[in-house]
This record gives C-alpha cells, sequence and structure tokens, in this order.
C-alpha cells in the first residue's frame, strides 16, 4: 500500500472512532459546476434577509482560498435522529436538530480531536476544521465525496440514513484518495414539494430560503409575515416537514449521543411556551442551538402561531 492510501485508511478509521457515520474524501478544487447554481440561486432572491450567503462566493467554491496548499476536503456525516419525535405531542414544535446541546460545539470538540489524530498518526498536516462555521459548501463536498446525493429538497440524502445528520470537514493539505460521486436516488417522488407548507420548494432541488419555515424562525430577524400565518404549522424553530416525508429518511436510526438528547423543554405544555420567561428561556435553552433566534426571537414565533 502506497503512502496516499495509507494515509487515506487512516483517516477513514479516526472518522470511525470518533463516532463519525461515514467519511468520504474529495480533490480540493474549485466547485466549477456549482458556481452558476449558487450564483442563479442569490440572483433570484432566494437567500431572503441572510445577505451573508452572498459574501465570499469565491472561498465558498474554493476551498484553496480557506486552506492555501489544499490538497483534500475530508467530509463527515454525524447522525442525530432521535429516539423520540417530540414534534408528535409538542404544542410548540422544535426542529430534531436543536432537541439537544448545540451541535456547533459538540462537534467542533470531535474535529479538534481528529486533528490532533492525524498529527499523532501521519505527522504534520495543516489545516482547518468546520461545522457551519464559515463559507463552504458542505452539501456539494459531501455529494462529491460519495456520502449522498442533494435531494429535491436540497439536504444531503444517505441510502442507509436519511438526511437527519450534521455535515462537517476537514481541509487538509494532505493528499489523499478521492472517493466518487453517487447517483441520485429520489426518482419521480415529489413528496417534499408536495408538503411543504409555505411553497419553499418551488423546483426539484431549490429551495426559496425565504419561504422556508426555519428561515422565518431563525434567520429572520423582522416580524414574519401575515401570508404564512396558517402556514406555520406550529413549527417555533426550524422545521422537519421535508425530511419527515423523505421515504429515505425510514432508515434512519437513533443517534448515540447524550448531549443530542432534550434539555428539559420536552415536558413543556402549550401555557409553559406562551408564558416563558427570559430567565427560563436562558436556564433552558443555555446550551442549545435555540439560543440562535435569543428570547425575543423565540416569543415572536411562538405568538405568531397562536395569533389569529
Amino acid at each position: 500500500m502506497n503512502q496516499v492510501s495509507n494515509n487515506t485508511v487512516i483517516i477513514k478509521k479516526i472518522a470511525s472512532k470518533l463516532g463519525f457515520s461515514f467519511c468520504g474524501i474529495s480533490k480540493a478544487e474549485f466547485l466549477s459546476d456549482e458556481a452558476p447554481k449558487v450564483e442563479e440561486w442569490l440572483k433570484r432572491g432566494y437567500q431572503g434577509k441572510m445577505s451573508y450567503l452572498e459574501n465570499h462566493f469565491d472561498k465558498r467554491l474554493d476551498p484553496t482560498l480557506l486552506v492555501p496548499g489544499a490538497k483534500s476536503v475530508v467530509s463527515l456525516i454525524y447522525n442525530y435522529f432521535p429516539e423520540k419525535n417530540h414534534a408528535e405531542e409538542q404544542a410548540v414544535k422544535i426542529a430534531k436538530y436543536a432537541y439537544g446541546q448545540d451541535y456547533h460545539f459538540v462537534i467542533k470538540d470531535k474535529l479538534r480531536l481528529f486533528m490532533e489524530n492525524i498529527h499523532e498518526q501521519i505527522g504534520q498536516v495543516e489545516g482547518r476544521v468546520f461545522i457551519d462555521s464559515a463559507p463552504v459548501h458542505e452539501r456539494a463536498w459531501a455529494a462529491k465525496s460519495g456520502l449522498g446525493w442533494v435531494g429535491k429538497n436540497t439536504l444531503l440524502l444517505n441510502r442507509s440514513m436519511g438526511s437527519f445528520f450534521f455535515i462537517a470537514e476537514l481541509i487538509i493539505d494532505l493528499k489523499l484518495e478521492p472517493d466518487g460521486p453517487l447517483k441520485d436516488y429520489c426518482g419521480t417522488c415529489t413528496a417534499c414539494q408536495d408538503a411543504c407548507p409555505t411553497d419553499a420548494i418551488p423546483a426539484p432541488y431549490v429551495v426559496d430560503g425565504s419561504r422556508c419555515i426555519s428561515y422565518l424562525t431563525i434567520e429572520l430577524k423582522e416580524e414574519i409575515p401575515r401570508e404564512f400565518q396558517d402556514k406555520m404549522n406550529n413549527w417555533a424553530f426550524g422545521c422537519d416537514i421535508c425530511q419527515d416525508v423523505c421515504p429515505w429518511n425510514k432508515f434512519s436510526k437513533p443517534h448515540h449521543q447524550p448531549a443530542f438528547e432534550p434539555q428539559g423543554w420536552e415536558k413543556f405544555q402549550e401555557k409553559d411556551w406562551q408564558e416563558m420567561t427570559k430567565e427560563v428561556f436562558q436556564k433552558v435553552f443555555k446550551k442549545s442551538a435555540v439560543k440562535r433566534t435569543k428570547f425575543e426571537g423565540l416569543q415572536r414565533n411562538v405568538k405568531f402561531l397562536k395569533a389569529k
């Protein structure tokens, strides 16, 4: 086995040891196929008020601008599918990815350990780790490395675990053997498009971010437009509708990460959500991704759901 092959095996073993479900590798190069798609998406205004998506266009598509001398992009996926779907019994719904502690911190710690393991087992390797924290076109890299394909709801779909997982990357100056992409297995299915109550999937493989419930409840800082009044399906933070109806998610299996277990909000009644104080919010969601919307944002969302 040559050195490149040997290093590739080591990287994949480290990924498995740290609890990542899958690890795929791509050559670090400009994503020429993605450039016109991203440009068109921005031109149509589908980013809504997420102006940060308009920044660093070149870096989003060229990993060597983020890590000079980069040779490989290591894509990783980490399961967050819960044992119990709390949306089925909660008057106010939270997306599954936000049930427990903020994934940024949980996975960032694993990525740091990943780099430490690389240094111990391979030697001096330069690079950076990313978990939804920089202009990295995560889904494109994950698809390019064979971790799945980009579905009609624009989420990465994996044949053996669906889409309830986080995507992370290492961009490193180590040459590795790249994996090839997979074919698209969505076929003629339009379940995600048909189920979206806000018509946020206007065409297959295109999401109008400005109409997505996740955007409206998290990213949008202004008042939620009245046109969505009866279309939110009680989602107060994020939304799982297009994932819940996806046939590939019947293969999802519960995660084994204690940090992703609910932190107390799962016992709330409707009254608890409506009368929540800032102190309760800060206590219950202290380490949660829900903090992104801030107390005032969550309050706005819950009021909007219950307004007549």
